[in-house]
């Protein structure tokens, strides 16, 4: 009898990454990873001793996508501040078919789990905390540069402009009207450039 074709472990989290951030970790069961994935369930316990093992691996890869995305994006923008500008006008760029058109799944996590599965709801809250500290480094790097003024305090910024993207993408999950979600991207991503030192 010929073997299987091994799975491809990347893809294989990008698919589980993608059922659990639209479902959730509660409403996401073993049949609908089996069916996703064209696995069996042995086989998925084999690979991944458990829903929330399998859950915290795809969390941490999405985490770990979302965080290159920024910092390829700030990297590559004309400036620190531009870039972080540019950030917010990003998401009302997405097209409708987009599937990153949702709520942020760490918050997902963090709200779905915080009574229920606390070692899922305390990692989410690390990759939050991660992604703040992504946040504020761009800050500094914008203030390094003289972009905004030194006596600034960046974290304090981070925590606003946190607040921005998770504002964004609540509107974007609720389908608010097109026009709605660039002026308000657009308004976000002027309060960040009104920050620069004239």
């Amino acid at each position: 009898m010929a073997r299987a074709a091994p799975y491809d472990r990347a893809k294989t989290l990008d698919s589980a990454m993608s059922l659990f951030w639209c479902k959730g970790y509660h409403a996401t069961s073993i049949k609908d990873l089996e069916g996703t994935l064209a696995m069996k369930p042995g086989s998925i316990y084999a690979a991944f001793q458990s829903k929330e093992a399998f859950y915290l691996l795809a969390l941490e890869r999405y985490f770990e996508t979302f965080r290159e995305q920024f910092r390829a994006q700030i990297s590559e923008a004309s400036s620190p501040l531009q870039g972080l500008a540019d950030h917010l006008r990003a998401y009302a760029l997405l097209s409708p078919e987009d599937g990153t058109r949702q709520a942020c799944m760490i918050v997902k996590s963090f709200v779905e789990t915080r009574n229920t599965e606390p070692a899922i709801a305390e990692q989410s809250k690390a990759y939050f905390s991660a992604m703040r500290s992504e946040i504020s480094a761009a800050f500094d790097a914008a203030q390094e540069q003289g972009e905004i003024a030194t006596d600034v305090d960046t974290s304090r910024l981070a925590h606003l402009f946190q607040a921005y993207v998770s504002a964004l993408r609540f509107e974007l999950h609720l389908g608010s009207p097109q026009d709605e979600i660039e002026a308000l991207a657009e308004d976000m991503a002027g309060a960040i450039e009104a920050l620069r030192v004239k």
